[in-house]
Protein backbone atom coordinates (compact mmCIF):
# COMPACT_ATOMS: atom_id res chain seq x y z
CA UNK A 1 0.00 0.00 0.00
CA UNK A 2 0.73 3.43 -1.00
CA UNK A 3 0.41 6.19 1.63
CA UNK A 4 0.27 9.66 0.17
CA UNK A 5 -0.09 12.39 2.94
CA UNK A 6 -0.46 15.83 2.47
CA UNK A 7 -1.06 18.71 4.48
CA UNK A 8 -4.14 20.41 3.40
CA UNK A 9 -7.30 18.88 1.22
CA UNK A 10 -6.90 19.69 -2.43
CA UNK A 11 -6.54 17.68 -5.53
CA UNK A 12 -6.68 14.39 -4.23
CA UNK A 13 -8.33 13.09 -6.78
CA UNK A 14 -5.93 14.16 -9.02
CA UNK A 15 -3.06 13.29 -6.84
CA UNK A 16 -4.27 9.91 -6.32
CA UNK A 17 -4.75 9.21 -10.35
CA UNK A 18 -0.96 10.54 -10.85
CA UNK A 19 0.53 8.56 -8.36
CA UNK A 20 -1.73 5.55 -9.40
CA UNK A 21 -0.34 5.75 -12.78
CA UNK A 22 3.27 5.65 -11.89
CA UNK A 23 2.85 3.00 -9.43
CA UNK A 24 0.19 0.78 -11.12
CA UNK A 25 0.87 -2.39 -8.94
CA UNK A 26 0.46 -0.34 -5.63
CA UNK A 27 -3.29 -0.08 -3.64
CA UNK A 28 -2.72 4.07 -3.51
CA UNK A 29 -4.66 6.00 -0.37
CA UNK A 30 -4.02 9.65 -0.50
CA UNK A 31 -4.81 11.05 2.88
CA UNK A 32 -5.34 14.97 4.21
CA UNK A 33 -6.09 16.58 7.68
CA UNK A 34 -10.19 15.53 6.97
CA UNK A 35 -9.58 11.61 5.98
CA UNK A 36 -11.24 9.50 8.35
CA UNK A 37 -9.33 6.21 8.73
CA UNK A 38 -10.78 3.42 9.61
CA UNK A 39 -8.78 0.63 7.87
CA UNK A 40 -5.93 -0.81 10.40
CA UNK A 41 -3.79 -1.28 7.53
CA UNK A 42 -3.74 2.42 6.35
CA UNK A 43 -3.30 3.33 10.16
CA UNK A 44 -0.40 1.37 10.51
CA UNK A 45 1.39 2.09 7.10
CA UNK A 46 3.74 4.64 6.87
CA UNK A 47 3.27 7.19 3.84
CA UNK A 48 5.94 6.74 0.99
CA UNK A 49 5.08 10.57 -0.38
CA UNK A 50 4.09 14.12 1.92
CA UNK A 51 2.64 16.67 -0.12
CA UNK A 52 3.30 20.62 2.05
CA UNK A 53 1.29 23.42 0.38
CA UNK A 54 3.24 26.22 2.04
CA UNK A 55 2.92 29.80 1.60
CA UNK A 56 4.89 30.26 -0.90
CA UNK A 57 6.19 26.61 -2.60
CA UNK A 58 4.61 23.47 -2.36
CA UNK A 59 7.30 20.64 -1.31
CA UNK A 60 7.11 17.00 -1.97
CA UNK A 61 8.80 14.42 0.49
CA UNK A 62 9.33 10.67 -1.48
CA UNK A 63 10.82 7.88 0.68
CA UNK A 64 13.06 5.60 -0.89
CA UNK A 65 14.32 2.02 0.31
CA UNK A 66 17.59 2.30 0.89
CA UNK A 67 18.39 -1.39 0.65
CA UNK A 68 21.67 -2.71 2.28
CA UNK A 69 22.38 -2.15 5.60
CA UNK A 70 20.59 1.44 5.87
CA UNK A 71 18.37 0.88 8.95
CA UNK A 72 16.02 3.61 7.51
CA UNK A 73 14.83 5.20 3.93
CA UNK A 74 16.23 7.70 2.13
CA UNK A 75 14.26 10.20 1.31
CA UNK A 76 14.17 12.83 -1.77
CA UNK A 77 12.29 15.94 -1.80
CA UNK A 78 10.98 18.22 -4.84
CA UNK A 79 10.22 21.70 -4.16
CA UNK A 80 7.90 24.02 -6.71
CA UNK A 81 8.85 27.31 -5.72
CA UNK A 82 7.20 31.13 -5.87
CA UNK A 83 3.92 29.37 -5.94
CA UNK A 84 2.79 32.69 -5.04
CA UNK A 85 3.39 33.84 -8.50
CA UNK A 86 0.89 31.45 -10.43
CA UNK A 87 -2.80 33.14 -11.48
CA UNK A 88 -5.61 31.02 -9.05
CA UNK A 89 -6.93 29.88 -12.85
CA UNK A 90 -3.78 28.13 -13.20
CA UNK A 91 -2.82 26.79 -10.11
CA UNK A 92 -4.35 23.56 -10.34
CA UNK A 93 -2.86 22.65 -13.79
CA UNK A 94 0.66 24.58 -12.81
CA UNK A 95 0.62 22.09 -9.57
CA UNK A 96 -0.26 18.80 -11.60
CA UNK A 97 2.86 19.70 -13.98
CA UNK A 98 4.93 19.97 -11.14
CA UNK A 99 3.61 16.24 -9.46
CA UNK A 100 4.00 14.84 -12.72
CA UNK A 101 8.03 16.29 -13.49
CA UNK A 102 8.66 15.10 -9.63
CA UNK A 103 7.22 11.64 -10.32
CA UNK A 104 8.81 11.39 -13.78
CA UNK A 105 12.32 12.33 -12.76
CA UNK A 106 11.59 9.96 -9.54
CA UNK A 107 10.77 6.87 -11.54
CA UNK A 108 12.21 7.92 -14.92
CA UNK A 109 8.93 6.86 -16.44
CA UNK A 110 7.26 9.14 -19.14
CA UNK A 111 3.37 8.31 -19.44
CA UNK A 112 2.11 9.42 -22.65
CA UNK A 113 -1.12 11.23 -21.49
CA UNK A 114 1.52 13.43 -19.14
CA UNK A 115 -0.54 15.22 -16.49
CA UNK A 116 -3.94 14.72 -17.70
CA UNK A 117 -6.45 13.16 -15.36
CA UNK A 118 -9.73 13.72 -16.94
CA UNK A 119 -11.36 10.75 -18.80
CA UNK A 120 -12.08 12.88 -21.71
CA UNK A 121 -8.41 14.11 -23.52
CA UNK A 122 -10.34 15.02 -26.92
CA UNK A 123 -12.23 17.49 -25.77
CA UNK A 124 -9.54 19.68 -24.58
CA UNK A 125 -8.87 19.76 -28.20
CA UNK A 126 -12.36 19.89 -29.42
CA UNK A 127 -13.01 23.07 -26.89
CA UNK A 128 -10.08 24.49 -28.53
CA UNK A 129 -11.61 23.98 -31.79
CA UNK A 130 -14.54 25.75 -31.67
CA UNK A 131 -12.62 28.68 -30.22
CA UNK A 132 -11.36 29.02 -33.37
CA UNK A 133 -7.68 27.74 -32.58
CA UNK A 134 -5.58 26.04 -35.10
CA UNK A 135 -3.96 22.73 -34.91
CA UNK A 136 -0.26 24.19 -33.77
CA UNK A 137 -1.72 25.93 -31.09
CA UNK A 138 -3.81 22.72 -29.58
CA UNK A 139 -0.31 20.47 -29.91
CA UNK A 140 1.89 23.24 -28.58
CA UNK A 141 -1.18 23.47 -25.63
CA UNK A 142 -1.50 19.70 -24.61
CA UNK A 143 3.03 19.41 -24.99
CA UNK A 144 3.41 22.29 -22.81
CA UNK A 145 0.15 22.52 -20.38
CA UNK A 146 -0.05 19.15 -20.13
CA UNK A 147 3.16 17.27 -21.05
CA UNK A 148 1.49 15.01 -23.38
CA UNK A 149 3.69 13.02 -25.93
CA UNK A 150 3.18 14.06 -29.64
CA UNK A 151 1.77 10.73 -30.62
CA UNK A 152 -0.82 10.91 -28.28
CA UNK A 153 -1.56 15.01 -29.56
CA UNK A 154 -1.86 14.22 -33.44
CA UNK A 155 -4.57 10.86 -32.03
CA UNK A 156 -6.69 13.58 -29.80
CA UNK A 157 -6.34 16.58 -32.56
CA UNK A 158 -7.45 13.93 -35.41
CA UNK A 159 -10.11 12.76 -33.59
CA UNK A 160 -11.19 15.99 -32.79
CA UNK A 161 -11.55 17.06 -36.08
CA UNK A 162 -13.61 13.83 -36.96
CA UNK A 163 -15.88 14.12 -33.75
CA UNK A 164 -16.50 17.79 -35.29
CA UNK A 165 -17.26 17.34 -38.41
CA UNK A 166 -20.01 14.49 -36.84
CA UNK A 167 -21.57 16.01 -34.28
CA UNK A 168 -21.96 18.94 -36.61
CA UNK A 169 -25.51 16.95 -38.15
CA UNK A 170 -26.83 16.98 -34.89
CA UNK A 171 -29.35 19.28 -32.78
CA UNK A 172 -28.27 20.00 -29.69
CA UNK A 173 -30.24 22.32 -28.71
CA UNK A 174 -33.52 21.02 -30.05
CA UNK A 175 -32.37 17.29 -29.81
CA UNK A 176 -31.78 15.02 -27.51
CA UNK A 177 -30.70 11.07 -27.39
CA UNK A 178 -31.86 8.33 -25.58
CA UNK A 179 -30.57 5.22 -23.65
CA UNK A 180 -32.09 2.15 -22.90
CA UNK A 181 -30.23 -0.05 -19.86
CA UNK A 182 -30.69 -3.71 -19.98
CA UNK A 183 -28.91 -4.57 -16.39
CA UNK A 184 -28.93 -8.62 -17.41
CA UNK A 185 -26.02 -10.71 -17.93
CA UNK A 186 -25.33 -14.64 -19.01
CA UNK A 187 -22.58 -14.41 -16.34
CA UNK A 188 -20.56 -11.65 -14.63
CA UNK A 189 -16.69 -11.40 -16.68
CA UNK A 190 -13.64 -11.15 -14.14
CA UNK A 191 -12.95 -7.70 -15.53
CA UNK A 192 -16.38 -6.19 -15.03
CA UNK A 193 -17.32 -3.41 -12.18
CA UNK A 194 -21.00 -2.62 -14.26
CA UNK A 195 -24.02 -3.57 -11.99
CA UNK A 196 -25.42 -6.66 -13.68
CA UNK A 197 -27.48 -9.64 -12.75
CA UNK A 198 -27.50 -13.28 -14.04
CA UNK A 199 -30.23 -13.52 -16.63
CA UNK A 200 -31.18 -17.25 -15.49
CA UNK A 201 -31.72 -16.03 -11.74
CA UNK A 202 -33.49 -13.02 -12.61
CA UNK A 203 -35.86 -14.97 -15.49
CA UNK A 204 -39.16 -14.54 -13.67
CA UNK A 205 -38.36 -10.73 -13.05
CA UNK A 206 -37.77 -9.32 -16.43
CA UNK A 207 -40.93 -9.11 -17.36
CA UNK A 208 -41.88 -7.17 -13.97
CA UNK A 209 -38.36 -5.16 -15.12
CA UNK A 210 -40.30 -4.43 -18.87
CA UNK A 211 -43.12 -3.44 -17.22
CA UNK A 212 -41.56 -0.64 -15.01
CA UNK A 213 -39.18 0.58 -17.96
CA UNK A 214 -41.94 1.08 -20.33
CA UNK A 215 -43.33 3.54 -17.56
CA UNK A 216 -39.94 5.36 -17.81
CA UNK A 217 -40.28 5.25 -21.12
CA UNK A 218 -43.94 6.37 -21.73
CA UNK A 219 -43.16 9.57 -19.57
CA UNK A 220 -39.17 10.60 -21.20
CA UNK A 221 -41.13 10.57 -24.34
CA UNK A 222 -43.99 13.12 -22.73
CA UNK A 223 -41.57 15.35 -21.37
CA UNK A 224 -39.54 15.68 -24.52
CA UNK A 225 -42.37 15.39 -27.03
CA UNK A 226 -41.08 18.74 -28.48
CA UNK A 227 -37.81 17.40 -29.12
CA UNK A 228 -35.86 15.76 -32.14
CA UNK A 229 -34.61 11.99 -31.06
CA UNK A 230 -31.13 12.12 -32.80
CA UNK A 231 -29.71 8.31 -31.44
CA UNK A 232 -31.01 5.68 -29.54
CA UNK A 233 -28.52 3.26 -27.62
CA UNK A 234 -29.52 -0.19 -25.62
CA UNK A 235 -26.90 -1.08 -23.46
CA UNK A 236 -25.97 -2.89 -20.97
CA UNK A 237 -25.38 -5.73 -18.98
CA UNK A 238 -25.76 -7.63 -22.33
CA UNK A 239 -29.28 -6.59 -24.60
CA UNK A 240 -28.94 -9.60 -26.30
CA UNK A 241 -29.58 -11.77 -23.02
CA UNK A 242 -33.10 -11.21 -22.87
CA UNK A 243 -34.97 -13.80 -25.03
CA UNK A 244 -36.49 -13.15 -28.25
CA UNK A 245 -40.18 -12.15 -27.60
CA UNK A 246 -39.16 -9.94 -24.88
CA UNK A 247 -36.97 -8.30 -27.18
CA UNK A 248 -39.88 -7.47 -29.42
CA UNK A 249 -41.25 -6.49 -26.69
CA UNK A 250 -38.96 -3.56 -25.92
CA UNK A 251 -38.55 -2.40 -29.65
CA UNK A 252 -42.12 -2.34 -30.57
CA UNK A 253 -42.85 -0.21 -27.28
CA UNK A 254 -39.41 2.23 -28.27
CA UNK A 255 -40.62 2.46 -31.98
CA UNK A 256 -44.55 2.64 -31.22
CA UNK A 257 -43.55 5.67 -28.69
CA UNK A 258 -40.94 7.74 -30.30
CA UNK A 259 -40.91 9.01 -33.22
CA UNK A 260 -37.75 7.20 -35.42
CA UNK A 261 -37.90 8.94 -38.48
CA UNK A 262 -35.40 11.76 -37.17
CA UNK A 263 -33.38 9.04 -35.28
CA UNK A 264 -29.66 8.65 -37.66
CA UNK A 265 -27.93 5.87 -35.57
CA UNK A 266 -30.08 2.82 -33.19
CA UNK A 267 -27.78 0.57 -31.84
CA UNK A 268 -27.76 -2.67 -29.89
CA UNK A 269 -25.15 -4.05 -27.82
CA UNK A 270 -25.93 -7.86 -28.75
CA UNK A 271 -22.58 -8.41 -26.84
CA UNK A 272 -21.90 -11.76 -25.64
CA UNK A 273 -21.89 -14.79 -28.42
CA UNK A 274 -23.86 -17.09 -26.18
CA UNK A 275 -26.40 -14.61 -26.09
CA UNK A 276 -26.97 -14.26 -29.67
CA UNK A 277 -29.30 -16.17 -31.96
CA UNK A 278 -31.00 -16.02 -35.56
CA UNK A 279 -34.22 -15.59 -33.72
CA UNK A 280 -32.91 -12.56 -31.62
CA UNK A 281 -31.03 -10.97 -34.91
CA UNK A 282 -34.26 -11.20 -37.03
CA UNK A 283 -36.06 -9.42 -34.43
CA UNK A 284 -33.57 -6.19 -34.06
CA UNK A 285 -33.26 -6.45 -37.48
CA UNK A 286 -37.36 -6.37 -38.31
CA UNK A 287 -37.19 -3.17 -35.54
CA UNK A 288 -34.49 -0.88 -37.58
CA UNK A 289 -31.47 -1.46 -35.60
CA UNK A 290 -28.91 0.00 -37.65
CA UNK A 291 -25.53 -0.51 -35.60
CA UNK A 292 -24.85 -4.01 -33.24
CA UNK A 293 -22.04 -5.15 -31.26
CA UNK A 294 -20.46 -8.58 -31.67
CA UNK A 295 -17.91 -8.50 -28.86
CA UNK A 296 -15.17 -11.36 -28.13
CA UNK A 297 -12.83 -8.96 -26.47
CA UNK A 298 -10.09 -11.61 -27.40
CA UNK A 299 -10.25 -14.61 -29.45
CA UNK A 300 -8.03 -17.08 -27.37
CA UNK A 301 -9.97 -19.74 -25.59
CA UNK A 302 -8.05 -19.99 -22.36
CA UNK A 303 -8.19 -15.79 -21.76
CA UNK A 304 -11.79 -16.45 -22.49
CA UNK A 305 -12.15 -19.22 -19.97
CA UNK A 306 -10.17 -16.93 -17.51
CA UNK A 307 -12.42 -14.31 -17.56
CA UNK A 308 -15.66 -15.96 -17.68
CA UNK A 309 -16.90 -15.21 -21.10
CA UNK A 310 -18.33 -18.50 -21.20
CA UNK A 311 -18.55 -18.82 -25.22
CA UNK A 312 -16.08 -20.51 -27.84
CA UNK A 313 -14.12 -18.33 -30.17
CA UNK A 314 -16.05 -21.03 -32.88
CA UNK A 315 -19.43 -19.30 -31.33
CA UNK A 316 -17.91 -15.48 -31.65
CA UNK A 317 -17.32 -16.30 -35.64
CA UNK A 318 -20.42 -18.71 -35.93
CA UNK A 319 -22.78 -15.01 -34.21
CA UNK A 320 -20.80 -12.96 -36.34
CA UNK A 321 -22.01 -14.89 -39.45
CA UNK A 322 -25.70 -15.13 -38.22
CA UNK A 323 -25.22 -10.89 -38.15
CA UNK A 324 -24.17 -10.58 -41.38
CA UNK A 325 -26.63 -13.47 -42.78
CA UNK A 326 -29.64 -11.01 -40.85
CA UNK A 327 -28.88 -8.08 -43.14
CA UNK A 328 -26.43 -6.02 -40.21
CA UNK A 329 -24.31 -3.81 -42.46
CA UNK A 330 -23.10 -2.03 -39.15
CA UNK A 331 -21.26 -4.65 -36.67
CA UNK A 332 -18.94 -3.66 -33.76
CA UNK A 333 -16.70 -5.55 -32.10
CA UNK A 334 -14.86 -5.20 -28.92
CA UNK A 335 -11.42 -6.11 -28.01
CA UNK A 336 -9.31 -5.83 -24.66
CA UNK A 337 -5.63 -5.05 -24.27
CA UNK A 338 -3.64 -6.23 -21.45
CA UNK A 339 -5.90 -9.09 -20.20
CA UNK A 340 -4.41 -11.87 -17.82
CA UNK A 341 -1.42 -13.62 -19.44
CA UNK A 342 -2.09 -12.41 -22.68
CA UNK A 343 1.32 -11.27 -25.00
CA UNK A 344 1.88 -9.10 -28.02
CA UNK A 345 1.54 -12.34 -30.19
CA UNK A 346 -1.85 -13.07 -28.91
CA UNK A 347 -3.31 -9.70 -29.42
CA UNK A 348 -1.52 -9.83 -33.41
CA UNK A 349 -3.94 -12.89 -33.42
CA UNK A 350 -6.99 -11.73 -32.12
CA UNK A 351 -6.24 -8.73 -34.75
CA UNK A 352 -5.86 -11.10 -37.49
CA UNK A 353 -8.74 -13.43 -36.48
CA UNK A 354 -11.18 -10.10 -36.18
CA UNK A 355 -9.72 -9.02 -39.68
CA UNK A 356 -10.75 -12.34 -41.48
CA UNK A 357 -14.45 -11.67 -40.03
CA UNK A 358 -14.29 -7.82 -41.42
CA UNK A 359 -16.00 -5.67 -39.19
CA UNK A 360 -16.90 -2.08 -39.91
CA UNK A 361 -15.66 -1.38 -37.04
CA UNK A 362 -13.77 -1.77 -33.53
CA UNK A 363 -13.56 -0.41 -30.48
CA UNK A 364 -10.04 -1.35 -28.63
CA UNK A 365 -10.29 -1.16 -24.73
CA UNK A 366 -7.14 -0.55 -22.38
CA UNK A 367 -8.39 -3.02 -19.80
CA UNK A 368 -8.97 -0.72 -16.62
CA UNK A 369 -8.75 -2.43 -12.91
CA UNK A 370 -11.98 -1.71 -11.02
CA UNK A 371 -12.14 -1.73 -7.04
CA UNK A 372 -15.31 -3.97 -7.75
CA UNK A 373 -14.10 -6.58 -10.06
CA UNK A 374 -13.37 -9.98 -9.68
CA UNK A 375 -9.94 -9.22 -11.61
CA UNK A 376 -9.18 -6.99 -8.59
CA UNK A 377 -8.75 -9.99 -6.21
CA UNK A 378 -7.01 -11.84 -9.21
CA UNK A 379 -4.65 -9.52 -9.14
CA UNK A 380 -4.24 -10.18 -5.31
CA UNK A 381 -3.60 -13.81 -6.17
CA UNK A 382 -1.56 -13.53 -9.27
CA UNK A 383 -0.13 -10.39 -9.65
CA UNK A 384 -0.35 -7.18 -11.74
CA UNK A 385 2.97 -8.10 -14.07
CA UNK A 386 0.40 -10.76 -15.75
CA UNK A 387 -1.33 -7.79 -17.05
CA UNK A 388 1.17 -7.03 -20.19
CA UNK A 389 -0.32 -3.69 -22.10
CA UNK A 390 2.46 -1.76 -23.77
CA UNK A 391 2.67 0.77 -26.67
CA UNK A 392 3.65 -2.63 -28.91
CA UNK A 393 0.02 -4.15 -28.50
CA UNK A 394 -1.71 -0.91 -28.67
CA UNK A 395 0.27 -0.44 -32.16
CA UNK A 396 -0.78 -3.69 -33.19
CA UNK A 397 -4.05 -2.90 -32.65
CA UNK A 398 -3.97 0.76 -34.16
CA UNK A 399 -2.78 -0.89 -37.30
CA UNK A 400 -4.74 -3.83 -37.35
CA UNK A 401 -7.26 -1.27 -37.17
CA UNK A 402 -5.51 0.96 -40.34
CA UNK A 403 -5.74 -2.47 -42.21
CA UNK A 404 -9.20 -2.80 -42.32
CA UNK A 405 -9.63 0.86 -43.62
CA UNK A 406 -10.77 2.07 -39.99
CA UNK A 407 -10.45 5.76 -39.02
CA UNK A 408 -9.81 6.24 -35.07
CA UNK A 409 -12.96 8.50 -34.57
CA UNK A 410 -13.67 8.38 -30.30
CA UNK A 411 -11.41 8.41 -27.52
CA UNK A 412 -11.64 7.92 -23.74
CA UNK A 413 -10.11 7.09 -20.59
CA UNK A 414 -10.49 5.29 -17.38
CA UNK A 415 -8.54 5.02 -14.17
CA UNK A 416 -6.40 2.55 -13.49
CA UNK A 417 -5.87 1.85 -17.33
CA UNK A 418 -3.25 -0.66 -17.64
CA UNK A 419 -0.20 0.77 -19.19
CA UNK A 420 -2.26 4.42 -18.85
CA UNK A 421 -3.75 4.29 -21.95
CA UNK A 422 -7.09 4.68 -23.63
CA UNK A 423 -9.78 3.43 -25.28
CA UNK A 424 -9.72 4.19 -29.03
CA UNK A 425 -12.97 3.56 -31.31
CA UNK A 426 -11.96 2.88 -35.20
CA UNK A 427 -14.62 2.76 -37.74
CA UNK A 428 -14.68 2.36 -41.23
CA UNK A 429 -15.75 5.65 -43.06
CA UNK A 430 -19.52 6.05 -42.68
CA UNK A 431 -19.41 3.77 -39.99
CA UNK A 432 -19.01 5.86 -36.99
CA UNK A 433 -20.96 5.27 -33.48
CA UNK A 434 -22.23 8.57 -33.11
CA UNK A 435 -23.59 7.89 -29.65
CA UNK A 436 -19.92 7.23 -28.28
CA UNK A 437 -19.15 10.37 -29.81
CA UNK A 438 -21.94 12.15 -28.12
CA UNK A 439 -20.90 10.35 -24.08
CA UNK A 440 -17.57 11.55 -24.46
CA UNK A 441 -18.24 14.86 -25.91
CA UNK A 442 -21.29 15.86 -23.65
CA UNK A 443 -23.05 18.27 -26.54
CA UNK A 444 -26.33 16.67 -26.24
CA UNK A 445 -28.78 15.77 -23.80
CA UNK A 446 -28.94 11.91 -23.33
CA UNK A 447 -32.35 10.51 -21.73
CA UNK A 448 -31.56 6.96 -19.92
CA UNK A 449 -33.93 4.73 -18.57
CA UNK A 450 -33.26 1.85 -17.03
CA UNK A 451 -31.77 0.29 -13.38
CA UNK A 452 -28.46 1.92 -13.12
CA UNK A 453 -28.56 4.23 -15.58
CA UNK A 454 -27.66 8.09 -15.40
CA UNK A 455 -29.67 11.41 -17.87
CA UNK A 456 -27.26 13.86 -18.36
CA UNK A 457 -29.00 17.25 -19.53
CA UNK A 458 -26.73 19.69 -21.52
CA UNK A 459 -28.55 23.13 -20.90
CA UNK A 460 -27.72 25.78 -24.03
CA UNK A 461 -24.67 27.74 -21.78
CA UNK A 462 -23.25 24.39 -21.46
CA UNK A 463 -23.58 23.32 -17.61
CA UNK A 464 -24.98 19.62 -17.34
CA UNK A 465 -26.70 18.22 -14.54
CA UNK A 466 -27.25 14.63 -13.72
CA UNK A 467 -30.01 12.21 -12.35
CA UNK A 468 -29.53 9.01 -11.72
CA UNK A 469 -31.84 5.77 -11.35
CA UNK A 470 -31.28 3.39 -8.15
CA UNK A 471 -28.91 0.16 -9.41
CA UNK A 472 -30.57 -2.53 -7.88
CA UNK A 473 -33.54 -3.60 -10.53
CA UNK A 474 -35.91 -4.86 -7.49
CA UNK A 475 -35.63 -1.14 -6.28
CA UNK A 476 -35.68 0.06 -9.53
CA UNK A 477 -39.29 -1.80 -10.03
CA UNK A 478 -40.44 -1.36 -6.28
CA UNK A 479 -39.92 2.89 -7.14
CA UNK A 480 -40.63 4.05 -10.49
CA UNK A 481 -42.78 6.31 -10.01
CA UNK A 482 -39.92 7.92 -7.91
CA UNK A 483 -37.44 7.46 -10.81
CA UNK A 484 -40.01 9.18 -13.32
CA UNK A 485 -39.85 12.09 -10.97
CA UNK A 486 -36.42 12.61 -10.45
CA UNK A 487 -36.73 12.59 -14.28
CA UNK A 488 -39.33 15.23 -14.19
CA UNK A 489 -37.76 17.16 -11.46
CA UNK A 490 -34.53 18.01 -13.97
CA UNK A 491 -36.09 17.29 -17.53
CA UNK A 492 -39.15 19.30 -17.24
CA UNK A 493 -41.95 19.03 -19.61
CA UNK A 494 -40.42 20.78 -22.69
Amino acid sequence: MLIVRSNQARYEYDIHALVKAFYPEQEVKVLTPESVVKDRRVKETPPKMEIFFEENRVLLKIKEDAGGLAESPQERQYVWPETMQVPASEYKDSFKRFLYTSLREQTGISLPWGNLTGIRPTKIAMTMMEQGRNEQEIADYLREKHLVSREKIELSIDIAKREKALLETLHYEDGYSLYIGIPFCPTTCLYCSFTSYPIGAWRNRVADYLTALEQEIDAAAQMYRNKILDTVYIGGGTPSALSGEELDRLLAKLKDTFDFSTVQEFTVEAGRADSITRDKLRVLYRHGVTRISVNPQTMKQETLDLIGRRHTVEQVVTAFAMAREAGFDHINMDMILGLPGETAADVRATVEAIQKLGPDSLTVHSLAVKKASGLNRWIEQNGIGMLHNTEETMAIAAQGAADMDMLPYYLYRQKNMSGNFENVGYAKEGKYGVYNILIMEEKQTIIACGAGSITKRVFPDGKIERCENVKDVALYIEKIDEMIERKRRLLGEV
